[in-house]
This record gives structure tokens, sequence and C-alpha cells, in this order.
């Protein structure tokens, strides 16, 4: 983002003030930004609730049109990467700021695939949560753990540093994934196997046996990649927001993510996946839809469809179109009939596609919704879909970190207040104060 040239201002009239000229600055792409920061000096700031209207930092990374349907990682559509890229080139997209060439992807691989072990000591870790741990609380612990041990190249304004913890992170997030799934189930550890591609090797450690070679599914592992490719990065939401305000506090980066993969676990984010198929799972079977439609469509009834529309986007998320051509495809090769859940997703998304209730809203199927089909039609079980959109982000926050850190204007995030408390009051002695309302 750019000042405009022609010294383009809004101009704020206060009562009691004189004009205050506010500078108006321009993107490459989007809508144009008033530039409030001087509001400071003049004993003034503004509310915004949730941040909707507010840019808390200048970035190169991803551009997201609500309106228009479009998602850009570096200027590139988003299914022009999913279909014709793999998330390793989208990571190198993503840190570099352009896709690799056929010599630097080959590098990018061998460099990540070397990292791809964890610590020893690790596996210790685990055996501290209890059994039946959300998968979720074990990779908030163990991602915030590898500060321990990686305590020598922590220097946050070293670039090398920060490109070797990216290396790290993207190598290690899906062995840690992996490995919390294994110890929920009470199964060995799989080591990663460096022949494997990404998505097949995480695939492998999740589902392999020592007991059997594990086969991956090229179709399989294909989906699984584009849901990788489709959850990379997206902007400046929950989580990615949280990792940029941990991280504006000098925090060491693997603290951030941790913050960040908390942040995610709320089902208004990354938790909508999980919370979709929960829907389904009590739907329960196609004839009970109408009932559920219904029920949707009543202002008085607090239920609510999960995976339809979205936050940001007011016309087709772009992601799930290529979701839901590959949601089909996996459902094909898998030849699942007559499996209740699936059978229930598919209805719901030929009526919200073709009903003028969902259609007049623009409550389209989200990426969430197909995702979530994929992720429950391979095997994998429903608290692990967060873990899977946690690994698939991890390149999108640190890429995020990476760019606060190299930003000369980058400042700790200080959000502002109205405060409607009492006002200034004195403290009376203990035995003249009256019972108060309790809270808790």
């Amino acid at each position: 983002m750019s000042e405009v040239t022609d010294k383009k201002v809004a101009i704020l009239n206060i009562p009691g003030l004189d004009p205050i000229e506010l500078p108006i600055l321009k993107g490459t792409e989007g809508p144009e930004v008033i530039d409030v920061r001087a509001l400071g000096s003049h004993g003034y700031f503004t509310y915004d609730p949730g941040f909707v209207s507010t840019a808390s930092c200048k970035s190169k990374i991803t551009f997201i049109d609500g309106e228009k349907g479009i998602l850009l990682h570096r200027g590139y559509p988003i299914a022009q990467l999913a279909t014709q890229t793999d998330y390793l080139q989208v990571c190198y997209l993503l840190l570099n700021g352009d896709l690799p060439s056929a010599d630097q992807y080959a590098a990018f691989k061998k460099r990540v695939t070397y990292h791809t072990m964890v610590h020893e000591q690790i596996n210790s870790l685990f055996k501290a949560f209890r059994r039946d741990s959300h998968p979720m609380a074990i990779m908030c612990g163990i991602a915030g753990a590898l500060s321990a041990f990686y305590h020598d190249n922590l220097d946050i304004y070293d670039p090398e540093h920060r490109e070797l913890t990216a290396l790290r992170l993207i190598a290690k997030m899906p062995t840690l994934a992996a490995m919390s799934y294994k110890y929920s189930i009470g199964q060995p550890f799989m080591s990663p196997k460096n022949d494997l591609s990404y998505a097949g090797n995480f695939l492998h450690m999740m589902f392999a046996t020592p007991c059997e070679e594990y086969v991956v599914n090229p179709v399989i592992e294909k989906a699984l990649d584009r849901i990788f490719i489709l959850h990379a990065d997206h902007e400046q939401n929950a989580s990615t927001s949280s990792v940029r305000l941990a991280g504006s506090s000098g925090a060491n980066p693997y603290a951030c993510i941790a913050a960040g993969i908390a942040s995610l676990w709320g089902p208004a984010h990354g938790g909508a996946n999980e919370a979709c198929l929960r829907m389904l799972e009590r739907i329960g079977t196609v004839e009970r839809i109408p009932e559920f439609i219904a029920k949707a469509k009543d202002k008085k009834d607090p239920f609510r469809l999960m995976g339809f529309g979205h936050r940001v986007y007011k016309n087709y998320d772009p992601r799930a179109t290529v979701m839901r051509d590959t949601c089909h495809e996996v459902l094909k090769e898998l030849n699942i009939k007559d499996h209740p859940i699936l059978d229930v997703a598919v209805e719901l998304e030929r009526i919200a596609r073709s009903d003028e209730y969902f259609i007049e809203r623009k409550l389209y199927p989200n990426v969430d919704f197909y995702s979530g089909i994929i992720l429950n039609a391979i095997g994998i079980p429903t608290n692990m879909f967060t873990v899977i959109f946690a690994l698939a982000r991890t390149i999108g926050w640190i890429t995020h970190w990476i760019e606060m850190n190299e930003e000369p204007d980058s400042r700790i995030g200080r959000p502002r207040q109205i405060y409607i408390g009492n006002p200034t009051r004195d403290v009376k002695p203990l035995a003249e104060r009256p019972d108060c309302p309790k809270k808790f």
C-alpha cells in the first residue's frame, strides 16, 4: 500500500476543532483506505468492534474481494494454484513472493524434507496429556514447546533464523499432527517417510502401523493436498491476527504459532468444518432434512446450518468451487454409497444450490462444508479436522509473522477501548461496604 500521489484526503469535522485532514491510501487491489492515525494527536480514536472496517497492517501476501468471490495469493487466483500446483509450491510462493522454478522447487522440497523428524524427547511430552485430550489441545501445547528445543535460533531480527524457523514449522507440523492422532488412539508414532509427497507422508503417518505397509491412494493424496492449499492463508482472519498480535510483542515464533492454533480452535473459525459434520450427524438422515431446513428459516429458532455462507464472501467462496469438484472425485474413488451422513451432505448441497431462500441470501456451501465431507470420507476423525486446518494454515501464519518482522513501521499491537464502567470513586472501609451483585 502506498500513499496517493495527489494527496487525496478525507476531511473530518469535529465541533470545536479545526477540520482534520486524513490521508486516503490505495493498495494495488481493493478499496481506498482512510488513514486515521492522526486522530490520536487530536484526542480521538475510532470505535470498530471486530475490526471489520480497520486495516491493522500493510501486506503483500493475500487479497480477498468478498463481494466478487476473489482470493489471490501473491496475485495468483486460488483456483489456479489448487489445480496447477501443489502445497509446497504454494508454501514457496507465500514465503518468497513468486512461484518457484523447477530447480528452486526441488531444492525447497529437499530442505523441507530434511526437517520432517522431531526431537526424540518431544515424544515424552505427549505422555503429559490424557489419552482422550482433544488433538487441538495437544497441538497448542506441543507447538509452543518447540521453542524449548530450538532456542538457539530464535533471534526474530535475524533473516536466517526466520527462514529456518519457517522450514521447521512447515516440515514438522504434519509429524506433530499425526502424532497427536496416534497418541489419542493408542497406536505407536510413525516416522516420516521422505520418499513420499507432503500429503502422502501425512497420510502414511496417520494410517500406517508397524504391522503392515500403508499404500497411499493418489486420488486421496491429491485431495488432501488441495485441502492444504485452500487453507494455506486467508488474509487477516482471527488466527492470523492473533499470530501478528502476539508477534508484535517480540514473542518467539513458536509461541506465536501456538496463539494462532488456539484462536483457530474456535467453532466460528477453524472449528467450522468440525461443527458442520456434527450438524450433519445431528440431522442424521435425508428424510429429516426438511425439518432442519424449516428450523434454519425460522428466525425464532436458534438452529443454524453450518457450512453455508461466509463472513467475508458475499458471493460463492472461490475455494468451495475447487473443493466441491474434489469432494465428488473422492466419493467416486472410494465408491461410497448408502452412507447416511454423506447422503445428507449431498442432498443439503443440492437444496442450497436450488432453494430461493439460500440463493437470495447467498448462503452457498463453503469450503468447510466440502472439506469436512472429504476428511470424513477418507477416515479422518472429526476431532482432527481443525488440526489439519492448523497444519495447512501454518505457512500463512509464519509468512505473516515474517512480513510483520520485516516491516520497519511495525509496532506492538495495542487496541483501544470505550470505557463504560464506573466513574472515579473512593474505597470504603470493609465494614461499611454493602453486598455487591455477584457474577461468579
